[in-house]
């Protein structure tokens, strides 16, 4: 006789095989558009240095100004104007038209383009002071710039996900307490956070439903910022047991201070990168007849120098974050106790994210930061 603990779970939902379906189609279709997305990159970087267009610009810029902080600005903001204004077309189709094609998006075209600008003005403000800061150390310390970008990058990193929950995140969306009928479920939130030994701000409501029809949860901000965040999708789809073991694989980072490993592993690959590509500039001076690693024509080399490397070094930094991952899923058991419950919610993510659950092993391996779904809700069913 069977005992209680192993029988069905009534609640428990069932994987949908045609969502599944149209999840393999999807991933499929967005894997060809980032390979396409790469290879145009790469393309563009490869004709900004053999057409000779970046020394063109550099001299054209360079003919009515010698201040290296303009000179850097005006250079950048063309090369990386271009760079947009190319890659417009296929950001509309892989962000708007794709997602509505598979009914996964709830935005309007106004709200896309809104995004896209709001977007567009983050990356040239943090971009526009990164470029600086890189270009000023090339100027100063030609020979050991990449030590002093990459632990400049670290301070950056650490600001950046200090002040986000607070100064970029609510440029998209929209943070609110939970509503009255939700209270019990903060409180249980809460209680499950100060179990695991982590301090948060309060718990939000976050309208993701305003863009999309996919669901979300998280831990933000780190140190006086962190705070949990839910998405509205989340609260009105998931039940209380299963939004709860979700946040638990977020406490789960927390205990095993993932965010500060993650920043100093990345600092550290970072490093590698810097260091490879000072060796490609100082290359470039003898073949492409650069001045020094400062000149402003070098930066598509520059830049094709760490889009290589990060393909290259992009499967140990997924399988790296897998393994955290996976971290956090067992300490989301623990914590909770309750296996059929986040393998109810993994299924239900899965359905309602229209994500492929059962990727292919290469596809896993290369560019996947999660073990595949199959795996989690199969561990997770199996726990006791």
């Amino acid at each position: 006789m069977s005992s209680q603990a192993d029988q069905p779970d009534p609640s428990r939902i069932n994987l949908d095989p045609g969502r599944q379906e149209q999840a393999r189609l999807y991933a499929r279709i967005q894997r060809r558009f980032m390979f396409l997305d790469f290879v145009l990159g790469m393309g563009l970087l490869l004709a900004w240095l053999l057409a000779g267009w970046s020394v063109q610009l550099r001299d054209w810029i360079l003919g009515w100004t010698q201040n290296p902080w303009i000179a850097v600005l005006a250079f950048g903001a063309v090369f990386g104007g271009v760079f947009t204004v190319l890659d417009l077309p296929l950001s509309y189709y892989t962000g708007y038209l794709l997602p509505h094609r598979f009914q996964q998006s709830n935005q309007t075209l106004g709200g896309w383009l809104s995004d896209l600008l709001k977007s567009l003005l983050v990356a040239v403000l943090l971009g526009g002071m990164v470029l600086e800061v890189i270009y000023l150390v090339l100027r100063k310390a030609p020979d050991t710039w990449w030590l002093w970008a990459g632990a400049f990058l670290l301070v950056f990193n650490v600001l950046l996900a200090n002040l986000a929950p607070v100064l970029l995140f609510p440029l998209f969306y929209k943070f609110t307490p939970l509503e009255e009928q939700d209270q019990l479920l903060g409180e249980r939130l809460l209680a499950l956070a100060e179990k695991a030994g982590t301090r948060v701000r309060g718990v939000y409501r976050f309208d993701m439903s305003r863009r999309t029809k996919g669901a979300n949860a998280g831990l933000t901000g780190i140190g006086n910022t962190r705070r949990i965040i839910l998405g509205d999708t989340l609260l009105e789809e998931f039940p209380p047991e299963e939004i709860e073991t979700v946040l638990a694989h977020e406490l789960g980072h927390q205990v095993h201070h993932d965010i500060p490993l993650g920043m100093l592993v990345q600092t550290a690959v970072t490093l590698g990168g810097l260091y490879l590509t000072s060796l490609v500039l100082s290359w470039g001076i003898a073949v492409f007849g650069f001045t020094s690693p400062a000149d402003l024509a070098a930066l598509p080399l520059f830049g094709l120098s760490l889009a290589v490397f990060g393909l290259l070094t992009m499967p140990l930094n997924n399988a790296f974050s897998r393994w955290r991952e996976n971290l956090a899923d067992g300490y989301a058991l623990q914590l909770t106790g309750n296996g059929q419950a986040y393998a109810s919610a993994l299924t239900r993510l899965s359905n309602q994210n229209l994500a492929e659950i059962d990727p292919p092993a290469w596809v896993e391996f290369l560019l996947h930061s999660h073990p595949a779904l199959n795996k989690r809700i199969r561990r997770a069913d199996s726990y006791r």
